[in-house]
């Protein structure tokens, strides 16, 4: 028997269990993971409280790190004692090991840990396809980027630095503006006491930004809006405050023909050669050690509940993992 972190209703940190669980054997197509480590997003808050629909009872996570233990029939790519990591896979991650789709795995080089992996998968392919896919950043561009302290901002800034993009940052206390400097951002706003549009326009003489990427949603939707160029582009990658307001298209006319996107991680990492392509790029940042990965939180995959009240106050800064 395995053990499992199941929810049998949406609701509070609270409705999180820790479960025995009968794993079984692998089906064709599928693999046995015995997972090491397991990432906490901000995104399992979604499917515990219900804005992300799930059949209930239902597995909490979508990332972790580990080792195959078993392969189903049909099975190519991957064999017993392979190191993986994955992430966006079907709810169940938080588990001590568990039977899952073998093509959502990507294979782990042994330079990179389990817990850096579980820290940075679903962040640092996030990373990627914002600064990589989304829009065409030269040397010299200056972005805003929302929430520059936490898991996603971390790494975002400094493969931003190594991009030559200049990254203004949001955080909310003084602490965590010395993080985000620390980690590549050339200016940092700290929005509890600034007005964060009026700076960006300051910091831009006047002219805003091209791109403002935005993990924030309800609460930030509209400075971002207002601190853009002219034809900017508003990256709304992230809900954390709940989802953005129905957009209004003559607004966007009004503020300078702006564009919005709504991106999804799986619509980037859905084709298997650019999925690699992603995370080749990564692992090659993270090993080297032009990226570092710091893992600021660590938790007992049996304290999810402490986890996700940790998650939702604010209190986290940077990557967290449970260790199994």
């Amino acid at each position: 028997m395995a053990n499992a972190i199941r929810f049998h209703e949406t609701g509070g940190p609270e409705v999180l269990k820790w479960e025995s669980v009968d794993v079984g054997d692998p089906g064709a197509g599928e693999v046995r993971v015995r997972h090491e480590a397991v990432g906490l997003n901000f995104a399992d808050t979604y499917f515990r409280t219900g804005l992300y629909p799930a059949p209930l009872p239902a597995g909490m996570g979508v990332e972790a790190a580990g080792v195959v233990e078993a392969v189903g029939t049909g099975v190519t790519g991957f064999r017993e004692g392979d190191r993986v990591t994955y992430t966006g896979s079907p709810l169940g991650a938080y588990s001590t090991e568990r039977v899952m789709p073998a093509d959502h795995l990507i294979a782990l080089p042994d330079r990179i840990t389990f817990g850096t992996a579980a820290a940075m998968t679903m962040r640092g392919l996030t990373t990627a396809y914002l600064l990589r896919r989304i829009h065409p950043l030269a040397p010299g561009d200056t972005v805003l980027l929302h929430a520059a302290a936490g898991g996603v901002g971390l790494i975002f800034t400094q493969w931003a630095k190594l991009l030559g993009v200049n990254v203004i940052g949001t955080v909310s206390t003084d602490e965590k503006a010395a993080v985000a400097r620390a980690h590549g951002c050339s200016e940092v706003i700290v929005y509890t006491r600034e007005n964060v549009a009026d700076r960006v326009r300051e910091l831009t003489d006047g002219k805003g930004v091209p791109v403002v990427y935005d993990s924030i949603g309800a609460t930030t939707f509209q400075t971002s809006i207002d601190s853009l160029a002219r034809r900017g582009l508003l990256v709304a990658f992230g809900t954390a405050s709940g989802p953005i307001p129905p957009i209004d298209a003559m607004q966007l006319a009004v503020k300078g023909s702006l564009f919005v996107t709504r991106p999804a991680l799986a619509d980037y990492i859905a084709d298997p050669t650019e999925r690699a392509e992603l995370a080749g790029e990564l692992f090659d940042h993270v090993a080297s050690g032009r990226i570092a990965i710091e893992i600021n939180q660590q938790y007992a995959l049996d304290d999810a509940v402490r986890a996700h009240r940790d998650l939702e106050s604010g209190r986290s800064v940077g990557s967290s993992v449970f260790t199994c």
